[in-house]
């Protein structure tokens, strides 16, 4: 029984050694800190100091030029829009700073580890000379879909020194205002009402000139419609076409009596 105890014992003790030195090996690796103002810089040990950035060596600056926004005032981006910023960096330093990347993107307001939307990173590879300055410019559009909800934006500049060490200046760390905008007119609406005014005017062709074809079609040649014609009267040319047997005899008798004493056969036998 005792010596069942003795293993015990000596089996955990082995564990415990094993999980101090697993420990030892982790604190001994080389670990890579990134902050808004200091470099990426190598501990070693137990040792974990940070070694801060001079701040004379490089200045950054930044100002949105589409859309423009006054001092201190809350920046709203169109949704669906382009948006362009302008990143100012002067070299103060007696040796040169090498541009690496420019990036953007949008994170989640509550939690700014959390991406929703990455924009293009841009690679410089541009070294300032000492006492130099340089102008970048970059552009992005933020999606339709984010409109009307506010967004972490992240701008970040990350550039190396002549020895080599990386560094990250954040130029813009804060919340955004995505906005729709709202436009009387855009390209895509009018092109709908041109397109539907052609409708329109070929509609009112069509139908002017289907009318016009049926109406050629019912019109005879004398220019009147057929049913017009027919109820229409021409009376008589001769009197051989009328039917006389309806009218009474006596006045037949009267009637020849009339055209036998008309004035011009009075005239002709007066002549004679």
């Amino acid at each position: 029984m005792e010596f069942k105890w003795m293993l015990l014992c000596l089996s955990l003790l082995a564990v415990s050694i094993g999980v101090v030195k697993a420990e030892d090996e982790i604190d001994a690796d080389e670990e890579m800190i990134v902050s808004e103002d200091q470099g990426l810089v190598e501990t070693e040990g137990d040792e974990s100091t940070i070694e801060d950035l001079e701040p004379t060596d490089a200045d950054t600056y930044l100002l949105f030029t589409k859309p423009v926004f006054e001092e201190k005032a809350s920046i709203e981006l169109p949704a669906g829009r382009l948006s362009e910023f302008l990143v100012g960096f002067t070299n103060k330093g007696s040796n040169d700073l090498v541009l690496e990347t420019l990036d953007a993107s949008l994170r989640y307001p509550m939690d700014f580890n959390f991406h929703i939307q990455n924009f293009t990173t841009v690679l410089l590879e541009k070294t300032i000379p000492p006492g130099s300055q340089a102008t970048l410019g970059y552009a992005f559009i933020p999606a339709d879909a984010f409109a009307g909800r506010p967004f972490g934006l992240s701008i970040n500049l990350a550039y190396r020194d002549y020895e080599g060490k990386q560094m990250i200046s954040k130029l813009y760390n804060d919340t955004v205002n995505i906005i729709e905008v709202e436009e009387g007119l855009d390209g895509e609406t009018l092109f709908l009402y041109v397109l539907m005014a052609a409708a329109c005017v070929l509609l009112l062709v069509g139908g002017q000139h289907f009318l016009y074809s049926v109406g050629n079609k019912r019109v005879g040649g004398g220019g009147l419609p057929s049913r017009t014609r027919a109820n229409l009267e021409t009376g008589t040319k001769t009197s051989k076409q009328i039917d006389m047997d309806w009218v009474p005899k006596n006045v037949l008798n009267h009637l020849n009596k009339q055209k036998a004493q008309s004035p011009k056969q009075k005239r002709v036998k007066k002549i004679d």
